[in-house]
């Protein structure tokens, strides 16, 4: 038998639905009015006469007629009919604190967002600002809902992680000084996302239980070999515990892929008496060393039996930043500002690149803010030389795969970026239509995160990366490696294709503040998954060499 709240609970979810789909007000409010009245009412409705539920206070004849609709069917149709014309991603907003139907309505009828993966992607873009009922606070304070809310559904972005990671190691090895504590897993393959944490130990199963237990962690699960807990962050951890002579052949198992392991168990036989780090094992097969992060592909140990490891691009190498936004779209620094944290950090240019006019949703730049935007970044550059800003533009790819300029305009900048951000809902032949006419436009210099992607939030756009690189290479445009963590496409998995087709890489920080600029770090792990070195990294080339691309650039012109 329904009880009151839960004939309440439909109402209420009626009224929150219709105010999202901004139907009719007064109707959404009698529901709302409705659904306080039910849960209240002195009597369990399903225990009295329908003809009695008329009689009550607050009950209408039209509210009536829906509790004997719920009462007899357990559902209700004009429930039903909203709830399947709305967003899953939208219903899951509504779980969101401090987010409430007449926001959530803007946020979808208005911005065009339809999950929460999306709206944090927005608020870190200062999007939200730039609406009615939106304020600083109010965005920080979504920002900081919708992240609690990720941090339990139980699967994160490496960037969530990392720092927690980290200290578990550190108390780990504080505890047990004379045994080995080695991080494995997804972690230690620097995957875009992980659900667990995972370390392999010599440390007794019965002495690392009684560090978590003595650390308040919740026990989930306890074997011969393994426990497996969680903490207040609720990220699931798991140790294994194994003999000294079995550690090391344990965690090159757990730190490769399935494909990895099989093809390398079909090729050489494991050292029954064990090894003494996992270096014994490569050298013991005759295989140059292989690092966890690379150990995906079959194919790896194929080339690495011929050729060491080259020297992958790492955060040291990034020379400039490229891809950035400042306040003069959806950006929280000035230009000035953002030029200062580069020149502190030892860069030695920045390419800003606000976001172009159809962008309304992040303050885009029509002509005229554009040519002023010029005129200022010229004055900054007399001002901080030799250091240097480029003149750039994040350019939205239209419908047609046009550019949001005329090529006259485009001309006046140094480095264009050509990026989709609207319409994301399409057939692979429509992106791939967008995505090559834009790569042809021979204003085009960079391809921004190609497939559209957010990490755990929205699959991206179907395109096919190999028709994607081989047109770049055509058309020497360098692709993106978005280095938000939400983001970070181009993903790894086509590193090595495009290097291979000599296209260059550009790992991007899509900074739209100076803490953004710490994201690049994550683009370089990224990368150095797909084996990218620093030489086919646009954003590892110095100063003179970035001004040699820009020349090659402007002779597509």
């Amino acid at each position: 038998m329904l009880d009151n709240y839960a004939i309440a609970e439909q109402f209420s979810l009626l009224s929150k639905l219709m105010d999202i789909h901004r139907e009719n007000e007064f109707k959404a409010k009698s529901y709302a009015s409705a659904a306080f009245s039910i849960e209240k009412a002195p009597v369990q409705l399903a225990s009295i006469p329908q003809s009695a539920l008329f009689s009550l206070k607050g009950i209408s004849e039209s509210t009536g007629k829906k509790i004997i609709e719920i009462l007899e069917t357990g559902k209700l149709d004009a429930l039903d009919a909203l709830i399947q014309k709305t967003p899953e991603g939208i219903l899951e907003m509504m779980q969101i604190k401090g987010l409430g139907p007449k926001k959530i309505s803007t946020i979808w009828k208005d911005m065009g967002i339809e999950n929460i993966g999306e709206l944090l992607y927005a608020c870190n873009e200062n999007r939200l600002l730039l609406y009615k009922g939106f304020g600083e606070k109010t965005q920080k304070n979504v920002a900081d809902a919708i992240e609690f809310y990720f941090k339990h559904q139980g699967h994160f972005l490496y960037s969530e992680v990392e720092l927690y990671a980290l200290h578990i190691d550190q108390l780990l090895k504080q505890a047990f000084p004379n045994n080995s504590i080695l991080a494995s897993g997804a972690f230690a393959r620097q995957l875009p996302t992980i659900e667990k944490l995972m370390w392999i130990t010599d440390v007794s199963l019965e002495n690392i239980k009684l560090f978590f237990t003595a650390g308040n962690f919740n026990i989930t699960n306890l074997s011969a070999e393994k426990i497996e807990c969680i903490g207040d962050e609720n990220v699931a951890i798991e140790i294994h515990c194994t003999s000294t002579s079995n550690l090391h052949e344990l965690h090159f198992r757990l730190s490769s892929s399935e494909e990895f392991i099989a093809r390398w168990e079909n090729d050489f036989p494991f050292n029954p008496s064990g090894y003494h780090s996992e270096e014994e094992i490569f050298n013991e097969s005759n295989i140059h060393f292989i690092p966890a992060y690379l150990r995906e592909t079959a194919e790896i140990i194929d080339v690495s039996k011929l050729n060491p490891t080259p020297s992958l691009v790492q955060p040291s190498d990034i020379k400039g930043i490229i891809h950035s936004h400042s306040d003069w779209s959806d950006g929280s620094n000035t230009i000035e500002e953002m030029a200062a944290e580069c020149i502190r950090r030892g860069l030695e240019y920045l390419v800003i690149s606000d976001h172009s006019k159809v962008a309304f949703y992040a303050n885009g730049l029509n002509e005229e803010r554009v040519k002023a935007q010029h005129q200022y970044v010229d004055e900054l550059n007399q001002k901080l030389a030799p250091f240097r800003i480029y003149k750039s533009i994040e350019c939205d790819i239209l419908n047609d795969g046009a550019l949001d300029y005329s090529n006259q305009f485009l001309s006046t900048f140094d480095m264009v970026i050509a990026s989709v951000h609207s319409n994301l809902k399409m057939t692979e032949e429509k992106a791939m239509q967008r995505l090559l006419a834009a790569i042809e436009n021979p204003f085009t210099s960079i391809l921004g995160h190609p497939t559209g992607r957010l990490l755990l939030s929205r699959k991206g756009y179907p395109i096919d990366h190999d028709k994607i690189i081989d047109a770049c290479a055509a058309n020497d445009v360098a692709i993106e490696i978005n280095a938000h963590p939400r983001r970070l496409d181009l993903d790894w998995t086509w590193v090595s294709k495009a290097q291979q087709k000599g296209v260059l890489l550009s790992i991007n920080p899509d900074a739209h503040h100076i803490d953004g600029f710490n994201d690049i770090r994550y683009g370089v792990l990224a990368a150095q998954k797909g084996g990218l070195i620093a030489e086919n990294n646009l954003s590892s080339f110095s100063k003179d060499e970035f001004e040699r691309f820009l020349v090659r650039q402007h002779t597509k012109r």
